[in-house]
């Protein structure tokens, strides 16, 4: 695994830690989540995770921070 999917994952691991927190009450932000942890298990570790997982990401942790101010 290369280091940018490493940092990915540990990204993926901060949004499941607010999931678990309370962040399960919102729809939105769960199918965030899930999408990503989907798309990160069909990614190819060995190389740059591709544009669309990180957008998917970047989703998903904006939609933490709305949860976060909630």
């Amino acid at each position: 695994m290369n280091d940018d999917f490493r940092e990915l994952k540990a990204r993926i691991k901060k949004l499941l830690t607010l999931l678990d927190d309370g962040g399960i009450g919102h729809q939105g932000f769960a199918q965030a989540v899930s999408a990503v942890q989907r798309a990160e298990r069909h990614g190819d570790r060995s190389r740059q995770p591709s544009p669309e997982l990180k957008g998917l990401l970047e989703k998903a942790e904006n939609l933490g921070r709305a949860v976060v101010r909630t």
